[in-house]
């Protein structure tokens, strides 16, 4: 009895495994490498989260999130250094916002997974 012939290994010409050009460059990856940084600190996504409801000011953020005015102040500038929230002033007061739909996109999208995977 003949014995089967391996399939071989050798990718045929219409798949081939050769080195992929990246989508993005450096700079581009370097940057969302930050993002998701300042994306990595759970206090930090609790603003996002509550400023993906709608803007608020300082004194509201500190408030909801039970934290200190300086310490939200403080998140809040890093967010803004990397585009993640607008800020506008009316008087005295700062309100905070989302920069855009992609911010809040990742939001959602980092809660929904996690509750996917933990079962809610």
């Amino acid at each position: 009895m003949r014995a089967k012939q391996r399939p071989s290994r050798r990718p045929s010409a219409d798949h081939s495994h050769g080195a992929r050009v990246p989508r993005y460059g450096a700079e581009a990856l370097e940057r969302a490498g930050r993002l998701f940084k300042s994306l990595g600190d759970s206090e930090r996504l609790q603003i996002l989260e509550l400023l993906a409801a709608g803007e608020s000011c300082v004194s509201e953020i500190a408030e909801s999130t039970r934290a200190e005015l300086s310490t939200v102040s403080q998140r809040l500038r890093l967010l803004r250094a990397e585009g993640l929230v607008h800020r506008r002033r009316e008087g005295k007061h700062i309100f905070y916002s989302l920069s855009d739909r992609h911010v809040a996109g990742l939001i959602q999208n980092a809660l929904e997974h996690i509750m996917e995977r933990t079962g809610g």
